[in-house]
């Protein structure tokens, strides 16, 4: 009995959606534009776009995805992530940029996902002694689960893009820790060397006064 189950689980999850996605982690040199091409060969499809920068100066970054005819679809200054959805009203090539214009020095990871989902709703197939009622809670619970799978995958990047980001305030902290370290060194021993000298002027101004 599980088995059958699990195939008509199964044949669900390709049923209900057919998701063409691509997962990208591009790091972005100081004043580069780099940009990322999809094709959406069915009008009113759904695309998921996702972007968060792991590390480099403010973990900020500048965005912007434009579609066919080069008509602008969202974009932003200066964000550190963000996870969108959107219908595409027309078929063709969508590119999603990120510009790093801004920086003059730092490097920016940024990871990013872009998603096109086509939904396409089959009717169940029925076996023998089964009612609608039955086939229908099947399916509602496919989608409810699908839901939560997603959530799970939401909440995941989330916790990756801070652990990233924490790393990144750690190292950044302990090599200040470091270089403030050197510098209060080397003052210790230039104010010991000054010291020295100090009182060797005195003690050589004071033999020249017994002289």
């Amino acid at each position: 009995m599980r088995i059958p189950l699990l195939t008509t689980y199964t044949f669900l999850a390709y049923a209900f959606s057919i998701v063409s996605a691509t997962a990208l982690t591009y790091k972005l040199a100081p004043n580069e534009k780099a940009c990322f091409f999809t094709f959406v060969d069915q009008r009113n499809a759904k695309v998921a776009f996702y972007f968060a920068v792991q590390s480099g100066g403010s973990f900020d970054i500048d965005y912007e995805v434009v579609g066919p005819n080069d008509k602008a679809i969202m974009a932003n200054q200066k964000e550190r992530q963000g996870d969108f959805v959107f219908t595409a009203q027309d078929s063709g090539e969508y590119r999603v940029c990120f510009n790093n214009e801004m920086s003059t020095f730092a490097d920016k990871m940024v990871d990013f996902e872009i998603a096109v989902e086509n939904e396409q709703r089959t009717s169940l197939p029925q076996k023998q002694g089964t009612t609608p009622e039955q086939t229908s809670a099947l399916e509602e619970s496919i989608f409810k689960l699908s839901g939560q799978l997603s959530t799970i995958n939401r909440n995941q990047k989330y916790f990756r893009t801070r652990e990233n980001r924490n790393f990144s305030t750690v190292r950044s902290t302990e090599k200040r820790i470091f270089n403030f370290s050197i510098i209060e060194s080397g003052m210790m021993v230039a104010m010991a060397g000054l010291q020295v000298f100090i009182v060797r002027f005195f003690f050589q101004g004071a033999r020249k006064g017994y002289v």
